[in-house]
């Protein structure tokens, strides 16, 4: 590794090359932006995206760690800020005339698109069109809509919950938005294949007309991190054309107990070893207890970012800053995440590939991983 580079996002292992691009509709706050992950054709000399796509989202990172935004943005720009994904910038998309399954993915609370691309590309490495979400409800640690007004940018700064207001209120009117954000990407790829117009604001990327005919909207599901994994759950209950959800290490928290006999689909949660509590737990066995196919398994020797892409941050300081790992390799962690959630997605989408050969993961049987929540075997 270079002198400067710190972050080093493994290669997708599926046959696909990966491509992907930003996508952002609407002039208002209530449209939508998102990175989409997709099998691309090879092209000599592809570019690599950058990790954090511009300074601001620095700033951002600094505000969700109650750090100083003087010094820890700019510390945060030169240890990762030229960091870069491999994925192929823009790639030609690889046309699929039985159509790639769709995920809508959800991040985490102060995180924003770019922050799972380990996963996100992992999964487009092996068929599928992944739409990474950029949330404006105020839990992103920034971002920005661009106005009908040519060249204007308005920032949607992360906000924390208000001073006398509590957070159940707070984080539930959030993860609402949320849920209707993903059912509105859902949407979106809707339009596109019906052979709606839907322009892409930014000019210079993806044009959505190329993936008419190459999604398959009767394979749909929802997943995220977090925050981003209660929100997979809740969007089930919103959107019948999710089949299913995959939530890593889901902040079970901001959801209303009315909800849980809601919930229609089933739920493959993920969990670390390090962030769990049984009042958590508790809330994702009333939907297995419901319904027989909805899964929960542990990783051991991860923590709660290790199913970001800062687990494979290599730097002490940005690592003490944002306590970012377990006692787990994170490409073996890694390997378990997608593993597991491909399992998961042939199953409830009745997909015809050989995920089947890691259905033990979905039972908690495997190296690093068990059943469930056993909280006593913490060695972290």
């Amino acid at each position: 590794m270079g002198g400067t580079q710190s972050l080093a996002l493994p290669l997708g292992k599926g046959p696909h090359h990966v491509g992907c691009a930003d996508v952002m509709v609407g002039h208002t706050r209530q449209g939508l932006f998102l990175r989409l992950f997709y099998p691309c054709l090879p092209r000599a000399g592809a570019e690599w995206p950058l990790w954090i796509p511009r300074y601001e989202y620095c700033g951002g990172l600094a505000d969700f760690a109650h750090r100083s935004r003087c010094w820890c943005a700019p510390l945060l720009s030169v240890a990762i800020g030229s960091c870069r994904v491999p994925v192929s910038w823009n790639g030609p998309f690889k046309p699929c005339s039985s159509g790639y399954p769709l995920i809508i993915f959800s991040h985490g609370l102060g995180a924003f698109r770019t922050l799972y691309s380990s996963v996100c590309s992992e999964l487009a490495s092996w068929g599928f069109a992944v739409a990474a979400l950029e949330h404006r409800d105020h839990s992103a640690s920034a971002t920005y809509f661009c106005t009908a007004e040519a060249g204007r940018e308005e920032w949607i700064p992360y906000q924390r919950v208000p001073q006398g207001q509590k957070e159940f209120y707070f984080r539930n009117k959030q993860v609402h938005q949320r849920a209707e954000e993903c059912v509105r990407a859902l949407q979106l790829f809707k339009d596109v294949s019906s052979g709606k117009s839907v322009p892409n604001v930014l000019h210079q990327d993806l044009d959505l007309s190329v993936l008419k005919d190459s999604i398959d909207l009767t394979k749909v599901a929802v997943m995220g991190h977090s925050f981003g994994g209660v929100t997979a759950v809740l969007a089930l209950v919103k959107e019948p054309g999710f089949r299913c959800a995959v939530a890593l290490d889901a902040w079970m928290f901001p959801l209303e107990n009315a909800l849980y006999p809601e919930v229609p689909k089933p739920v493959l949660f993920i969990n670390t070893e390090k962030f769990q509590t049984p009042e958590s737990v508790a809330k994702m066995k009333r939907l297995s207890s419901r319904n027989s196919q909805t899964k929960i398994i542990t990783i051991l020797g991860s923590v709660h970012k290790s199913q970001t892409d800062f687990t494979f941050l290599t730097r002490k300081l940005v690592n003490r800053i944002f306590s970012v790992r377990g006692t787990l390799d994170p490409y073996k962690g890694l390997d378990i995440t997608s593993r597991a959630a491909l399992a998961f997605l042939q199953r409830h989408l009745n997909l015809e590939e050989e995920f089947d050969q890691w259905d033990n993961l979905l039972e908690g049987i495997g190296d690093s991983v068990v059943p469930e929540a056993p909280f006593c075997r913490s060695n972290l």
